[in-house]
């Protein structure tokens, strides 16, 4: 898979593009601290991660109840 311009179209927008400036993120300061973002980040998965096994459990404890209290009929022959 090449990468580059295709088409005159391409071409031309890569000629109007090619002088553009653009900000350089890699010298801004963050205003949100990495650390705390992955923290929260973390906290986050394992809330979702518990909520899942949480739910899991409460299906199959449902289950279980309905299963119990089923009353099953003989077909009539």
């Amino acid at each position: 898979m090449a990468v580059g311009a295709r088409d005159y179209i391409d071409k031309l927008l890569v000629k109007k593009y090619a002088d553009e400036k653009v900000d350089n993120h890699e010298a801004m300061e963050s205003m949100i601290n990495p650390e705390k973002m992955l923290e929260t980040m973390n906290d986050v998965a394992s809330i979702q991660r518990n909520m899942l096994a949480l739910s899991q459990k409460l299906a199959c404890t449902c289950y279980a109840i309905n299963a119990r209290a089923a009353r099953y009929k003989r077909a009539s022959e």
